[in-house]
């Protein structure tokens, strides 16, 4: 019960250490004069991508690599899967084209990418996070150069300026947050993976994959019944481009990141490419740059399969 009871106070205190973390490096950035597209791109993606990548290096760092690629992996298909689905129920999302101009195929190639790597020896090394880090680079230089409208609706609706003792108090209790937070949800997800007798992927994948996706899940069911603007795929695609890209990317160059579970490699990398995949033809099947309901209740029973799969 207590191992339990880390992993929920951990995840809340990452899930308010990343909000603070969020509000401050956009006020700070608005501060400085930085350009709102570039801001929205930047700064607040990799604010909200903080807690899964302060999980993923500590959980590196401390021996226990299957739950740092256990969330990743877990946190990209919860994103399509449970995420997404849910939001469909309540509402459905009309498709823009940089889904199948940008979003879309960069998501596959930096799967693809991150799949050639941990097959090729099982393990992620400094150069090849840095490769993926750089990739990253390139594709938000890309956006800020010529996809700018694709990304208007990436900044937080409450971005405001902050004095600049705001600003530096939010970013140094969100930087507490965020490490006390990934102390707390360790210590209990590695201690419950003992007690059932399980891995550290399974635990990685089901509890703290679900857990760091909550604030995506959050912002997309609150923005359907409120109304107040369109859900955008490309926010979830991206999060998930992030999480290979950057999370990843940055704990291989700190930590080698290595796989112990070979479940990871045999079959829940197939899952998080399979909904990465399945994504696209339900784009365009029944009708044309449009998803509904019929299509989150496929995507939650795929995410319903693939939980029933991991925990077996």
């Amino acid at each position: 019960m207590i191992d339990f009871l880390y992993i929920v106070l951990g995840l809340a205190i990452l899930i308010l250490g990343g909000n603070w973390l969020l509000k401050a490096s956009v006020a700070l950035s608005l501060k400085i004069n930085i350009p709102k597209i570039v801001v929205g791109i930047t700064v607040v993606s990799f604010a909200t991508s903080a807690p899964e990548l302060i999980v993923s290096i500590k959980s590196a760092m401390d021996g226990y690599p299957d739950l740092s690629l256990g969330n990743v992996v877990g946190s990209n298909t919860a994103n399509l899967g449970l995420v997404l689905g849910i939001t469909l129920l309540l509402g459905k999302i009309d498709i823009t084209k940089s889904f199948y101009k940008t979003d879309w195929p960069v998501m596959m190639i930096a799967t693809l990418l991150f799949l050639w790597f941990i097959f090729n020896d099982q393990v992620l090394v400094f150069w090849e996070g840095l490769s993926m880090f750089i990739i990253l680079i390139v594709f938000i230089w890309y956006l800020v150069r010529f996809q700018k409208s694709a990304v208007i609706d990436e900044m937080p609706e409450d971005d405001q300026l902050l004095p600049f003792i705001k600003i530096f108090s939010f970013l140094g209790i969100g930087g507490i947050a965020l490490w006390g937070g990934s102390e707390l949800l360790i210590k209990g997800a590695v201690a419950m993976a003992y007690d059932f007798g399980v891995s550290e992927r399974i635990i990685g994948i089901t509890v703290v994959s679900v857990g760091t996706s909550i604030p995506e899940l959050a912002a997309s069911v609150i923005a359907v019944l409120k109304k107040e603007k369109a859900i955008s795929l490309g926010n979830l695609v991206g999060s998930n481009i992030f999480n290979l890209l950057a999370v990843l990317g940055i704990t291989s160059m700190i930590v080698p990141i290595q796989v112990i579970d070979q479940q990871l490699i045999n079959s829940d990398v197939f899952w998080m490419l399979g909904v990465s995949v399945l994504i696209f033809p339900l784009v365009f099947f029944p009708k044309g740059m449009r998803l509904s309901w019929p299509d989150g209740l496929i995507l939650l029973a795929v995410y319903s399969l693939f939980i029933y799969n991991t925990i077996q």
